[in-house]
C-alpha cells in the first residue's frame, strides 16, 4: 500500500506532478528519468540514505510514476512513496558496483518494456547521482531512443513553494535559530570547535518541541581569523582563541527542508575593519532585503547589496545567494536561480532563497546571512528572527 504517513498532502503531490507533466511538454519529452535525491522525493515522498547507489525515478504523462532502485531500497520506497507498490521496481544486488553489469541495463529493460525504447526521454546530464557511465550505458541499451538534456527541469517546478512547504520551512528555521543561540551561549576561548560542533549536532537533530531535527545536507562550517577567508572549510581539533572571527554556516532542516543561516562571532575587541565591513554588509543586506519583492529580479537583490559594499571598498565577485528548499547532500541549494548581476529572474511570491553575501577576504572573511521568503506585497520575509550583526563575546 502507499505510504500512510506522507509529509504532504494528495493534493500537493498531484500539484507537483502536473507542474513537471507540463515542463515535459514544453520540452517535447516524452518520458523523464530523474537521478537526483531532492526531485525524487519532491515528487514521490521517498526519503532514504540511498543515494550513493544509482536509483531514480521515472516520470509519464498517462500514469504514475515509478519508482526504480536498489532491491533492499525497494523496502523503503514501499513505506515513503505516494504510490502503490507496484510502481517500485527493484534491481537485484549483483548490479552494485560492479565492473561486469550496470544497474541502468535493468532500467532500460523497464524503459523497453514501457514502450519508450525509440522516444525521447529527458535526463539529469548535469547532477551530482548521474555518472556518465549511466549515460553510456543507457545510450547503448536505448540505441533507438533520444537521449536529451533535462538537467534542472525538476528543480524550476520546485521554486515556488507551497504553503504546506512553507510551514516545513519555518520550522526548519526555528532550528536554525536554536543552533545559533546555541554557539553564542557556548561559545568560549580554549574550547574545542569538535565540541562546539557537536553541540550544533545536537541542537540540530533535537529540534525544537514541534519539529524535530533532519540531517542538514551540508555539515557546519565554522573557519576563524585567517581561514575564515576560505567559505567551505570544516573543522578541526583546534580550539577557539581570543581576538579571532568565526563564522558559522548552519542549517536547520525538517523533513529534508532547510533554511540555511550564518553568523559571525568575535571574542576580543573587533578591530576597525571588521567594524566597517560588518556595517556596510548590513547596510548591504538590508538594501537587498527591500529589493527582494514580488516583480523585481533576482540581479535587482544583487545590485541592491553592491552598492554599500562599493563605497567601503569592499569587493566581492561570487553570487549572493540561491534558492532552498528540499535537498539532500552534498548542497542544499535548489541549483537554479543566482542572485548576481546577471540573472534576470522574475521573483515570484513563495520563492524562497538563502540571501548569502559572504565577505571572504585575503586573510579574513565575515558572514550574516538571511533565509528569505518573497511576499505578495512588500520587502522579503526573514525566515529567521535574530540580530543582523557580528555577534561580539568579551
Amino acid at each position: 500500500m502507499p505510504a500512510s504517513e506522507l509529509p504532504f498532502t494528495d493534493g500537493e503531490y498531484g500539484r507537483r506532478l502536473a507542474k513537471v507533466r507540463a515542463a515535459m511538454a514544453d520540452a517535447g519529452l516524452d518520458l523523464l528519468f530523474i537521478e537526483d535525491p531532492s526531485n525524487i522525493a519532491w515528487l514521490t515522498g521517498y526519503d532514504g540514505w540511498s543515494f550513493y547507489v544509482h536509483q531514480g525515478v521515472l516520470v509519464f504523462h498517462d500514469e504514475d510514476p515509478i519508482w526504480w532502485g536498489r532491491s533492499q531500497d525497494a523496502n523503503g520506497a514501499v513505506r515513503t512513496v505516494w504510490m502503490a507498490d507496484d510502481r517500485v521496481a527493484a534491481y537485484p544486488d549483483q548490479y552494485v558496483q560492479s565492473t561486469v553489469r550496470h544497474p541502468m541495463e535493468t532500467l532500460a529493460a523497464i524503459i523497453r518494456d514501457k514502450g519508450y525504447g525509440g522516444r525521447r526521454i529527458g535526463l539529469e546530464l548535469e547532477n551530482y547521482y548521474f555518472s556518465a557511465k549511466a549515460y553510456l550505458t543507457l545510450k547503448a541499451e536505448l540505441p533507438e531512443a533520444e537521449l536529451a538534456d533535462a538537467t534542472a527541469l525538476v528543480n524550476w517546478q520546485r521554486a515556488v513553494k507551497s504553503d504546506e512547504e512553507i510551514v516545513f520551512m519555518r520550522r526548519a528555521a526555528r532550528i536554525s535559530e536554536k543552533i545559533i543561540d546555541g554557539i553564542v551561549s557556548r561559545i568560549r576561548p580554549g574550547m574545542k570547535k569538535t565540541d562546539l560542533v557537536a553541540d550544533i549536532y545536537a541542537d540540530a537533530i533535537r529540534g525544537t518541541d514541534d519539529a524535530w531535527g533532519d540531517y542538514p545536507a551540508i555539515v557546519p562550517l565554522l573557519p576563524s581569523g585567517s581561514d575564515a577567508a576560505a567559505p567551505h572549510l570544516t573543522w578541526d581539533g583546534r580550539l577557539i582563541e581570543r581576538d579571532m572571527a568565526t563564522f558559522f554556516e548552519i542549517a536547520g532542516c525538517y523533513r529534508r527542508y532547510h533554511a540555511p543561516f550564518c553568523r559571525t562571532v568575535f571574542i576580543g575587541t573587533p578591530p576597525q575593519y571588521l567594524r566597517d565591513a560588518e556595517a556596510a554588509l548590513v547596510e548591504g543586506l538590508e538594501a537587498g532585503l527591500d529589493a527582494a519583492r514580488a516583480g523585481n529580479t533576482a540581479a535587482d537583490i544583487a545590485r541592491a547589496l553592491a552598492a554599500p559594499l562599493e563605497r567601503a571598498g569592499i569587493e566581492r565577485s561570487a553570487r549572493c545567494g540561491y534558492p532552498i528548499g528540499i535537498s539532500y547532500p552534498p548542497d542544499w541549494g535548489e541549483r537554479t536561480v543566482s542572485l548576481r548581476p546577471e540573472d534576470d529572474t522574475v521573483l515570484e511570491p513563495g520563492m524562497t532563497f538563502h540571501f548569502m553575501p559572504g565577505l571572504w577576504m585575503q586573510d579574513w572573511g565575515l558572514e550574516i546571512t538571511e533565509s528569505i521568503l518573497i511576499t505578495p506585497e512588500g520587502p522579503a520575509e526573514c525566515l529567521c528572527q535574530r540580530p543582523r550583526a557580528l555577534y561580539v563575546q568579551d
